[in-house]
């Protein structure tokens, strides 16, 4: 008996051990998308229909105005993926900046100044004048090439007449050693409604889907992040059928792409709101090296919409609604009309 008690409790303590040897440890970061809502500086650019948003404008957009603007946003990126990560994101893509100044401010505010980020940036052609971008935190991603790829449709009226939109950002580098691509996209918007305005996107989608095709050309395992606002949602045509993104991990075969926020769409979630119906336009896709379970580079974890309270409307017809920082001809105090994206990419540690 007393054997069999010992041989017992030895079992017991190997199998413990076998355990504890089993438990791996996992390095997080965040990689993110936000649509800041037309994050403008206080200048008048001749170039572009800012005019509105200058302190004699009609949005009287005065310094501090936008340094309020600046500060908001920059705690709301502090912020994303904090919880796992103990960290700001490590790379967030923007849209509706207006110019690299803003980036540069957004990037100094002492809420994020610590993490000392770089920029990747081009002006596009958009008449509105905003533009996409990229921050990223240079002790931990270093770009290796950075590119801007030119959108170029027409409007339904006139053939001829070019229709001036968001170049897609194009960065690729390297994060804690592993190659990784990022795509910055702002398609184009509804205006004129959904249906009218379909193509416009479906065009958007082809020339980023050639992007992509382009990368996996050159490594057929190429780590691809394509995010943005699209202006679509994950099961509209441009997603579905020009860039063939599943929602369902087990579907994803190589050079295929996997897209996270499908299922929170099926779901009813969403980051924006009109009339009453909730859109899931801001979208973060990954291509299947991503989705692989082995963990000696950066894998896929999970995906979230940062939807935290003070994002949100407090009160009023639009409560729950996101808080965007501008309505009724003033500033609002509130934040974006858009929440923020992210997803989570985990590396396994390795003990030396």
């Amino acid at each position: 008996m007393y054997l069999r008690r010992s041989l017992f409790f030895v079992l017991l303590l190997f199998f413990a051990f076998a355990k504890a040897q089993d438990q791996k440890t996992y390095k997080p970061h965040t990689i993110a998308f936000y649509n800041v809502e037309n994050l403008f500086d206080t200048e008048n650019d001749p170039i572009t229909f800012d005019d509105d948003r200058t302190p004699d404008g009609k949005d009287h957009w005065t310094d501090a105005i936008y340094a309020d603007k600046v500060q908001k946003m920059a705690r709301v990126i502090s912020e994303i993926g904090q919880d796992i990560t103990k960290n700001t994101p490590v790379i967030i893509g923007l849209a509706e900046i207006e110019n690299r100044k803003t980036v540069e401010d957004l990037a100094n505010d002492p809420q994020l100044l610590h993490k000392e980020y770089g920029i990747a940036h081009f002006d596009s052609p958009d008449r509105r004048g905003i533009d996409v971008a990229l921050m990223y935190q240079k002790a931990l991603f270093t770009p290796i090439n950075i590119s801007k790829h030119e959108l170029i449709i027409y409007t339904n009226e006139d053939a001829k007449k070019r229709k001036y939109t968001r170049d897609q950002l194009l960065v690729s580098g390297l994060l804690d050693g592993d190659m990784i691509h990022i795509i910055v996209n702002h398609w184009p918007s509804r205006s004129g409604g959904e249906a009218r305005s379909r193509k416009k996107r479906m065009a958007a989608a082809t020339l980023n889907k050639k992007i992509i095709d382009s990368l996996q050309s050159n490594d057929p395992y190429a780590k691809i992040i394509t995010m943005g606002d699209l202006n679509d949602d994950p099961t509209s045509p441009s997603v579905k059928k020009v860039l063939k993104a599943q929602g369902n991990k087990d579907k994803v075969k190589e050079k295929m792409i996997y897209n996270p926020m499908e299922s929170m769409f099926k779901k009813g979630l969403g980051t924006l709101a009109y009339r009453d119906n909730w859109n899931l336009f801001d979208q973060i896709l990954i291509t299947e090296p991503l989705l692989r379970k082995e963990y000696s580079s950066y894998r896929y974890f999970k995906a979230g919409i940062y939807n935290e309270n003070y994002l949100s409307t407090p009160k009023g017809r639009y409560k729950g609604y996101p808080y965007r920082s501008f309505a009724n001809g003033g500033y609002t105090g509130g934040y974006s009309d858009h929440f923020p994206v992210y997803i989570i990419l985990i590396k396994e540690v390795l003990e030396n």
